[in-house]
């Protein structure tokens, strides 16, 4: 979910600035998944950007004391969300964990790196949502922790209804600083895109698993 319009607009303002995203309808991307699809998306190109990184730390923290005051701990999503996470820990104070995709085959065998106690509570930061399932198998690391998930923010979304599912189930609440509608909506009314390629964009997000 998106919580205010204009922010969502200048998120996508920026990250089409610096090629973060990439819009390309007529030579699709291949995702790891083997879906092809007219839009990637790498928002770690803005960590090398200081006033975008700064506008995207400032706006992440306030919406995590918006919605969640301030926890005791915010985590972020390896690799990705790693940089935007402590940046916005930064920002708000707090301490900061990171959360590999699997733990560790070696040593102590960490999945959740950093110092946290059970009780704490926490909100997640990660830089983008597809389907969820990175982001949702962080969340279950950290509950297996004994801490208060209170919520994850992220930088942006394709909103698909099976992330929406996802979430729902592992009752998580997600909250995004932009997301692929805005996104697109403002690569039209700036003529990042074509006219033509408007409909084809939407119609990928309906169905992209079949999609080309």
């Amino acid at each position: 979910m998106v919580l205010n319009k204009d922010t969502a607009k200048k998120t996508a303002e920026l990250l089409l600035q610096i090629n973060a995203i990439k819009l390309e309808p007529e030579n699709p991307f291949t995702w790891a998944s083997g879906w092809k699809s007219p839009i990637y998306c790498d928002n770690r190109i803005m960590l090398s950007y200081p006033e975008i990184r700064d506008f995207v730390r400032k706006e992440m923290a306030k919406q995590v004391e918006t919605l969640y005051g301030k926890p005791d701990v915010i985590a972020g999503v390896a690799t990705g969300a790693i940089g935007i996470g402590i940046l916005v820990a930064d920002v708000l104070g707090l301490p900061f964990v990171y959360v590999r995709p699997e733990p560790k085959s070696h040593g102590r065998q960490n999945q959740v790196e950093g110092h946290l106690e059970a009780g704490q509570s926490v909100v997640v930061i990660e830089d983008l949502i597809s389907t969820g399932k990175s982001s949702l198998n962080a969340v279950r690391a950290l509950r297996s922790q004994n801490v208060d998930v209170k919520g994850m923010v992220a930088v942006f979304t394709y909103g698909f209804s099976l992330a929406d599912t996802n979430f729902a189930e592992e009752k998580v609440a997600l909250h995004t600083l932009s997301d692929y509608d805005h996104l697109v909506e403002q690569a039209s009314e700036t003529n990042y895109i074509k006219t033509s390629h408007f409909q084809t964009l939407l119609e990928w997000k309906s169905n992209p698993q079949q999609w080309k």
